[in-house]
């Protein structure tokens, strides 16, 4: 498909459907009337916006119509730029810190939101308003990815790893939110500031979590007792804001987490009073040893915070989903834990 096809596929699918991208604040959808025989063409334009497969290339991902205006958001570093002739099969060379990059889970995550918009779904939102990325330019680097559940059901944010240097979407975020969304639960994927620091990476965390509450009504989804997912630099992300709150790193005056999940982090700091937490790691990680993670648990059952602990074998560092290993499985053991701490679940 050559770019002005593509171009003229996405000027069509913005007269047929709600726009894909809300800005923060401003999260509503388009006019019905702007919806001008959605049904009758959407079949057409889904055809048109096809899936990815591992086959297809980077520059694919990023000319693609239904990311139109953010596909760069998807990528793991900010500051390269891409061979766009390389393979997304071969996505895990990108990500240094991370093992078990499986092609068929990293196209599935990207797929399920071409899906969504092909209906007409926003799947992204931006996390600060345009007058906060004009004083502040790195601010552009930031965004959140919706993955719908159940209307009305709980809501999750997994913040992915990548040293914070860069953010490994595809494959610690969006297969996550796959599953989380499978299970009946709403799922958004944070796209944060690498390269500057643990600090302005919760930041990150923290105003979109705030903007998620801010609009919850228009996204449909609840905000009581929500979980926070996160992997290596993703996790201890989580865990901050677990441990201090949303306020505490430049968001609103909201409740904390009522879950917290941790896949492989070597972040030790606890608060008080700590959410219960589901963690995660394999036997043979040299990033953040089963060792250091197990002080951690043990710590907090001592403060009598649940905590349900896995470790995993024959597995290393940055394994996401697990896909083929031994840790396959584990996001839906997960998302059951959470399930035990929401008092008012819609989904049944």
């Amino acid at each position: 498909m050559s770019a002005f096809t593509l171009h003229s596929v996405w000027l069509a699918m913005s007269l047929l459907s709600p726009s894909v991208v809300a800005r923060a604040g401003e999260i509503e959808l388009a006019h019905p009337n702007h919806r001008i025989d959605a049904a009758r063409n959407m079949a057409t334009l889904a055809a048109q916006l096809g899936h990815l497969g591992p086959e297809a290339t980077i520059g694919d991902l990023l000319n693609h119509p239904a990311f139109s205006g953010y596909s760069h958001l998807l990528m793991p570093w900010s500051d390269r730029v891409y061979d766009a002739t390389m393979r997304l099969g071969a996505f895990g060379k990108l990500l240094p810190y991370h093992s078990h990059v499986e092609p068929g889970t990293v196209v599935a995550g990207l797929n399920r939101m071409i899906d969504d918009v092909n209906k007409g779904k926003p799947v992204f939102y931006d996390v600060y308003t345009e007058a906060q990325k004009r004083a502040d330019p790195t601010k552009r680097q930031t965004g959140l990815f919706f993955f719908r559940g159940k209307p009305g059901a709980p809501f999750a944010i997994v913040s992915p790893g990548g040293g914070f240097s860069y953010v490994g979407s595809v494959h610690e975020g969006f297969p996550y939110a796959v599953d989380i969304a499978d299970q009946g639960y709403n799922a958004f994927v944070i796209k944060y500031r690498a390269g500057l620091g643990g600090r302005v990476a919760t930041e990150d965390l923290a105003a979109a979590i705030s903007t998620v509450f801010r609009n919850a009504s228009a996204l449909g989804v609840d905000t009581r007792d929500y979980s926070l997912w996160g992997s290596s630099a993703g996790a201890r992300m989580a865990a901050s804001i677990g441990s201090h709150g949303v306020a505490a790193f430049g968001g609103e005056d909201l409740p904390k987490p009522a879950v917290v999940v941790m896949a492989y982090t070597a972040h030790s700091e606890m608060a008080p009073n700590e959410p219960p937490t589901f963690v995660v790691v394999g036997e043979q990680d040299g990033i953040a040893p089963p060792s250091v993670m197990e002080r951690r648990v043990a710590a907090l059952r001592q403060a009598g915070t649940e905590v349900a602990y896995h470790k995993y074998k024959g597995l290393g560092h940055g394994f996401g989903p697990g896909t083929g290993t031994s840790a396959e499985g584990w996001i839906a053991d997960a998302t059951r834990f959470w399930k035990k701490f929401i008092k008012n679940d819609p989904r049944h």
